[in-house]
Protein backbone atom coordinates (compact mmCIF):
# COMPACT_ATOMS: atom_id res chain seq x y z
CA UNK A 1 0.00 0.00 0.00
CA UNK A 2 1.38 3.38 -0.82
CA UNK A 3 1.32 6.70 0.55
CA UNK A 4 -0.10 9.92 -1.09
CA UNK A 5 2.75 11.99 -1.90
CA UNK A 6 2.19 15.21 0.38
CA UNK A 7 4.77 17.44 -1.64
CA UNK A 8 6.11 16.89 -5.31
CA UNK A 9 8.03 13.68 -5.05
CA UNK A 10 9.86 11.62 -7.99
CA UNK A 11 9.90 7.83 -7.58
CA UNK A 12 13.09 5.74 -7.92
CA UNK A 13 11.54 1.84 -8.93
CA UNK A 14 14.20 -0.83 -8.15
CA UNK A 15 15.90 -3.67 -6.34
CA UNK A 16 17.92 -2.01 -3.76
CA UNK A 17 17.60 1.33 -4.35
CA UNK A 18 18.29 2.68 -0.52
CA UNK A 19 22.15 1.21 -1.69
CA UNK A 20 22.18 3.62 -4.61
CA UNK A 21 24.11 7.08 -4.18
CA UNK A 22 20.84 8.75 -6.08
CA UNK A 23 19.54 9.11 -2.75
CA UNK A 24 22.41 11.24 -1.45
CA UNK A 25 22.62 13.11 -4.93
CA UNK A 26 19.05 13.62 -6.00
CA UNK A 27 18.26 16.33 -3.36
CA UNK A 28 21.48 18.43 -4.28
CA UNK A 29 20.57 18.21 -8.07
CA UNK A 30 16.81 19.28 -7.12
CA UNK A 31 18.56 21.93 -5.44
CA UNK A 32 20.68 23.46 -7.99
CA UNK A 33 18.00 23.02 -10.86
CA UNK A 34 15.54 25.29 -8.23
CA UNK A 35 12.83 22.27 -8.13
CA UNK A 36 11.01 21.34 -4.86
CA UNK A 37 10.67 17.64 -5.17
CA UNK A 38 11.76 14.57 -3.09
CA UNK A 39 12.83 11.43 -4.21
CA UNK A 40 11.29 8.23 -2.42
CA UNK A 41 12.20 4.55 -3.35
CA UNK A 42 10.21 1.40 -4.86
CA UNK A 43 12.03 -1.74 -3.96
CA UNK A 44 10.50 -4.82 -6.31
CA UNK A 45 12.12 -8.36 -6.21
CA UNK A 46 13.71 -9.35 -9.44
CA UNK A 47 10.64 -10.94 -11.77
CA UNK A 48 7.94 -9.34 -9.35
CA UNK A 49 4.52 -10.08 -9.54
CA UNK A 50 3.06 -8.27 -12.43
CA UNK A 51 0.29 -6.78 -9.93
CA UNK A 52 3.14 -5.50 -8.24
CA UNK A 53 4.10 -3.47 -11.01
CA UNK A 54 0.90 -2.56 -12.00
CA UNK A 55 0.22 -1.53 -8.26
CA UNK A 56 3.29 0.90 -8.45
CA UNK A 57 1.67 2.58 -11.76
CA UNK A 58 -1.19 2.93 -10.93
CA UNK A 59 -0.10 4.92 -7.55
CA UNK A 60 1.94 7.25 -9.76
CA UNK A 61 -0.80 7.41 -12.01
CA UNK A 62 -3.47 8.89 -9.62
CA UNK A 63 -1.89 10.28 -6.89
CA UNK A 64 -0.93 14.09 -7.94
CA UNK A 65 1.97 14.91 -6.17
CA UNK A 66 3.25 11.67 -7.82
CA UNK A 67 5.31 13.07 -11.32
CA UNK A 68 6.92 10.40 -12.61
CA UNK A 69 9.85 7.46 -11.87
CA UNK A 70 12.74 6.30 -13.22
CA UNK A 71 12.67 2.69 -14.13
CA UNK A 72 16.06 0.02 -13.23
CA UNK A 73 15.92 -3.55 -13.55
CA UNK A 74 12.48 -3.85 -14.03
CA UNK A 75 12.11 -2.24 -17.25
CA UNK A 76 10.53 -5.27 -19.53
CA UNK A 77 8.72 -6.87 -16.92
CA UNK A 78 7.07 -3.40 -15.71
CA UNK A 79 6.17 -2.85 -19.54
CA UNK A 80 4.69 -6.30 -20.10
CA UNK A 81 2.42 -5.72 -17.00
CA UNK A 82 1.61 -2.18 -16.92
CA UNK A 83 1.59 -1.19 -20.83
CA UNK A 84 -2.28 -0.54 -20.49
CA UNK A 85 -2.14 1.62 -18.03
CA UNK A 86 -0.38 4.36 -20.08
CA UNK A 87 -1.78 7.57 -22.01
CA UNK A 88 1.54 7.56 -24.28
CA UNK A 89 4.55 5.31 -25.22
CA UNK A 90 6.95 6.65 -26.97
CA UNK A 91 8.65 4.43 -29.73
CA UNK A 92 11.34 3.30 -28.16
CA UNK A 93 9.25 1.58 -25.80
CA UNK A 94 6.96 0.37 -28.29
CA UNK A 95 9.53 -1.35 -30.05
CA UNK A 96 11.68 -2.43 -27.50
CA UNK A 97 8.92 -3.65 -24.98
CA UNK A 98 10.40 -1.39 -21.96
CA UNK A 99 9.71 1.56 -19.78
CA UNK A 100 12.92 3.36 -17.50
CA UNK A 101 10.80 6.85 -17.44
CA UNK A 102 7.46 7.47 -16.49
CA UNK A 103 6.35 11.11 -16.45
CA UNK A 104 3.09 13.26 -16.78
CA UNK A 105 1.73 15.96 -19.04
CA UNK A 106 -1.19 17.25 -17.94
CA UNK A 107 -3.61 14.13 -17.09
CA UNK A 108 -1.95 11.82 -19.33
CA UNK A 109 0.86 8.96 -17.91
CA UNK A 110 3.55 8.65 -20.57
CA UNK A 111 6.02 5.98 -20.83
CA UNK A 112 9.86 6.72 -22.35
CA UNK A 113 12.40 3.68 -23.34
CA UNK A 114 15.23 6.39 -22.86
CA UNK A 115 18.37 3.58 -22.70
CA UNK A 116 18.75 3.69 -26.40
CA UNK A 117 19.27 7.25 -25.82
CA UNK A 118 21.15 7.34 -22.51
CA UNK A 119 23.68 4.52 -23.35
CA UNK A 120 24.91 5.83 -26.76
CA UNK A 121 25.54 9.20 -24.72
CA UNK A 122 27.76 6.91 -22.22
CA UNK A 123 29.44 4.90 -24.93
CA UNK A 124 30.69 8.06 -26.60
CA UNK A 125 32.43 9.40 -23.44
CA UNK A 126 34.70 6.61 -24.32
CA UNK A 127 34.78 4.64 -27.11
CA UNK A 128 36.74 6.32 -29.85
CA UNK A 129 34.27 8.11 -33.00
CA UNK A 130 35.09 5.87 -35.40
CA UNK A 131 36.09 2.68 -33.40
CA UNK A 132 34.70 -0.18 -35.72
CA UNK A 133 35.82 1.79 -38.91
CA UNK A 134 39.50 1.69 -37.66
CA UNK A 135 39.12 -1.89 -36.28
CA UNK A 136 37.24 -4.10 -38.55
CA UNK A 137 37.58 -7.69 -37.10
CA UNK A 138 36.68 -6.34 -33.38
CA UNK A 139 33.23 -7.65 -32.14
CA UNK A 140 30.97 -6.65 -29.31
CA UNK A 141 30.39 -9.02 -26.59
CA UNK A 142 27.27 -8.68 -24.65
CA UNK A 143 26.46 -10.21 -21.52
CA UNK A 144 22.50 -10.46 -20.59
CA UNK A 145 19.61 -9.64 -22.66
CA UNK A 146 17.57 -7.56 -20.75
CA UNK A 147 16.20 -3.52 -21.57
CA UNK A 148 20.24 -2.31 -21.23
CA UNK A 149 21.17 -5.06 -23.85
CA UNK A 150 18.71 -4.13 -26.38
CA UNK A 151 19.16 -0.49 -25.97
CA UNK A 152 22.95 -1.44 -26.96
CA UNK A 153 21.97 -3.17 -29.68
CA UNK A 154 19.96 -0.23 -31.20
CA UNK A 155 22.75 2.55 -30.54
CA UNK A 156 24.77 0.09 -32.64
CA UNK A 157 22.85 -0.31 -35.08
CA UNK A 158 21.86 3.54 -35.89
CA UNK A 159 21.87 4.13 -39.74
CA UNK A 160 23.60 6.34 -39.02
CA UNK A 161 26.76 4.79 -38.40
CA UNK A 162 26.92 3.02 -41.46
CA UNK A 163 30.50 2.53 -42.65
CA UNK A 164 31.47 2.73 -38.57
CA UNK A 165 28.95 -0.50 -37.46
CA UNK A 166 31.03 -3.53 -36.04
CA UNK A 167 31.58 -6.57 -37.31
CA UNK A 168 29.82 -8.81 -35.00
CA UNK A 169 27.60 -8.68 -32.00
CA UNK A 170 27.22 -11.88 -29.72
CA UNK A 171 24.59 -11.62 -26.83
CA UNK A 172 24.85 -14.64 -24.05
CA UNK A 173 22.14 -14.65 -21.24
CA UNK A 174 21.00 -17.01 -18.79
CA UNK A 175 17.51 -17.58 -20.08
CA UNK A 176 16.01 -18.14 -23.18
CA UNK A 177 12.88 -15.81 -23.67
CA UNK A 178 14.89 -12.87 -22.96
CA UNK A 179 17.62 -13.93 -25.56
CA UNK A 180 14.70 -14.76 -28.53
CA UNK A 181 13.28 -11.43 -27.59
CA UNK A 182 16.58 -9.36 -28.05
CA UNK A 183 16.75 -11.71 -31.07
CA UNK A 184 13.78 -10.81 -32.62
CA UNK A 185 14.25 -7.01 -32.03
CA UNK A 186 17.45 -6.72 -33.43
CA UNK A 187 16.47 -8.84 -36.72
CA UNK A 188 13.62 -6.32 -37.18
CA UNK A 189 16.67 -3.15 -36.90
CA UNK A 190 19.43 -5.35 -39.05
CA UNK A 191 20.86 -2.86 -41.31
CA UNK A 192 22.88 -5.43 -42.49
CA UNK A 193 26.87 -5.57 -42.68
CA UNK A 194 26.33 -7.07 -39.30
CA UNK A 195 26.74 -10.31 -37.73
CA UNK A 196 24.82 -11.68 -35.04
CA UNK A 197 25.32 -14.89 -32.72
CA UNK A 198 23.44 -15.27 -30.14
CA UNK A 199 23.97 -18.09 -26.77
CA UNK A 200 22.22 -19.57 -24.45
CA UNK A 201 24.42 -19.24 -20.98
CA UNK A 202 23.01 -20.70 -17.80
CA UNK A 203 26.19 -22.28 -16.68
CA UNK A 204 28.88 -20.98 -14.95
CA UNK A 205 31.79 -20.83 -17.79
CA UNK A 206 30.28 -20.43 -20.89
CA UNK A 207 30.36 -17.13 -21.04
CA UNK A 208 34.25 -17.61 -20.70
CA UNK A 209 34.47 -19.92 -23.79
CA UNK A 210 32.90 -17.48 -26.32
CA UNK A 211 35.37 -15.04 -24.57
CA UNK A 212 38.40 -17.01 -25.57
CA UNK A 213 37.60 -16.66 -29.43
CA UNK A 214 36.98 -12.71 -29.42
CA UNK A 215 39.17 -11.01 -31.65
CA UNK A 216 41.62 -7.82 -30.46
CA UNK A 217 40.27 -4.81 -30.11
CA UNK A 218 36.67 -6.10 -28.95
CA UNK A 219 34.08 -4.77 -26.84
CA UNK A 220 33.41 -6.98 -23.78
CA UNK A 221 30.47 -5.56 -21.72
CA UNK A 222 28.30 -7.04 -18.94
CA UNK A 223 25.00 -6.20 -18.83
CA UNK A 224 23.74 -8.79 -16.33
CA UNK A 225 23.35 -7.09 -13.42
CA UNK A 226 25.75 -9.58 -11.60
CA UNK A 227 27.79 -7.34 -9.44
CA UNK A 228 25.49 -4.92 -8.41
CA UNK A 229 22.19 -6.28 -7.29
CA UNK A 230 23.37 -9.71 -6.70
CA UNK A 231 27.41 -10.15 -6.21
CA UNK A 232 29.42 -11.74 -8.89
CA UNK A 233 30.34 -11.80 -12.34
CA UNK A 234 29.23 -13.32 -15.55
CA UNK A 235 32.95 -14.79 -15.68
CA UNK A 236 35.33 -16.83 -14.00
CA UNK A 237 38.29 -15.48 -12.23
CA UNK A 238 41.69 -15.72 -14.76
CA UNK A 239 39.65 -15.86 -18.10
CA UNK A 240 41.64 -13.61 -20.53
CA UNK A 241 39.82 -10.92 -21.90
CA UNK A 242 40.93 -9.76 -25.79
CA UNK A 243 43.89 -8.15 -26.21
CA UNK A 244 43.71 -4.21 -26.90
CA UNK A 245 39.94 -4.48 -25.93
CA UNK A 246 37.30 -2.27 -24.22
CA UNK A 247 35.58 -3.43 -20.79
CA UNK A 248 32.66 -1.35 -19.75
CA UNK A 249 30.87 -2.63 -16.43
CA UNK A 250 27.63 -0.83 -16.54
CA UNK A 251 27.16 -0.69 -13.14
CA UNK A 252 29.07 1.87 -10.93
CA UNK A 253 28.35 0.52 -7.32
CA UNK A 254 28.01 -3.77 -5.62
CA UNK A 255 30.97 -5.53 -6.28
CA UNK A 256 31.56 -4.83 -9.01
CA UNK A 257 33.46 -8.20 -10.06
CA UNK A 258 33.33 -8.24 -13.76
CA UNK A 259 34.84 -4.65 -13.62
CA UNK A 260 37.78 -5.85 -10.97
CA UNK A 261 38.88 -8.95 -13.54
CA UNK A 262 39.33 -6.66 -16.00
CA UNK A 263 41.38 -4.36 -14.42
CA UNK A 264 43.66 -6.89 -13.22
CA UNK A 265 44.46 -7.69 -16.60
CA UNK A 266 44.50 -4.27 -17.89
CA UNK A 267 48.13 -3.14 -18.41
CA UNK A 268 48.84 -7.21 -19.13
CA UNK A 269 46.13 -7.02 -22.09
CA UNK A 270 46.10 -3.07 -22.74
CA UNK A 271 42.59 -2.93 -21.68
CA UNK A 272 40.78 0.05 -21.51
CA UNK A 273 38.11 -0.04 -18.91
CA UNK A 274 34.91 1.53 -17.87
CA UNK A 275 32.64 1.79 -15.28
CA UNK A 276 29.02 2.63 -15.16
CA UNK A 277 29.11 5.87 -13.67
CA UNK A 278 28.34 8.21 -16.92
CA UNK A 279 25.60 5.90 -17.94
CA UNK A 280 24.36 6.35 -14.39
CA UNK A 281 24.54 10.34 -14.55
CA UNK A 282 23.01 10.29 -18.23
CA UNK A 283 20.17 7.79 -17.02
CA UNK A 284 19.22 9.68 -13.94
CA UNK A 285 18.86 13.25 -16.06
CA UNK A 286 17.50 12.68 -19.10
CA UNK A 287 14.38 10.73 -17.01
CA UNK A 288 14.48 13.60 -15.08
CA UNK A 289 14.17 16.08 -17.86
CA UNK A 290 11.08 14.42 -18.50
CA UNK A 291 9.95 13.97 -14.93
CA UNK A 292 10.18 18.17 -14.43
CA UNK A 293 9.82 18.95 -17.64
CA UNK A 294 13.45 20.42 -18.19
CA UNK A 295 16.59 20.26 -20.41
CA UNK A 296 19.32 19.10 -18.81
CA UNK A 297 22.03 18.95 -21.48
CA UNK A 298 25.12 20.73 -22.08
CA UNK A 299 27.12 23.00 -18.95
CA UNK A 300 23.67 22.16 -16.77
CA UNK A 301 23.98 18.62 -17.11
CA UNK A 302 28.30 19.37 -16.68
CA UNK A 303 27.23 21.27 -13.56
CA UNK A 304 25.28 17.89 -12.21
CA UNK A 305 27.78 15.12 -12.88
CA UNK A 306 29.91 17.59 -10.74
CA UNK A 307 27.88 17.93 -7.96
CA UNK A 308 26.83 14.20 -7.73
CA UNK A 309 31.20 13.54 -7.99
CA UNK A 310 31.35 15.16 -4.33
CA UNK A 311 27.96 14.26 -3.23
Amino acid sequence: MYEKATKPTMYFIGVTTGQSSIMRVFPKWVEALGIDAVIKGIDLPIRANPEAYREAVSFIKNDPLSLGALVTTHKIDLYEAAKDLFDELDPYARQFGELSSISKDGDKLVGHAKDPITCGMAIECFLPKNYWRDHPDAEVFIMGAGGSAISMCSYFMRPEFKGNYPKKIIIANRSKPRLDEIERINKELDPGGIEFEYYLTPEPGQNDEIMKRLSDHSFVINATGLGKDRPGSPLLDGTLFPKHGYVWEINYRGDLRFMHQALEQKDQRDLFVEDGWMYFIFGWTQVMAEVFHQEILGETLEKLSEIAKHA
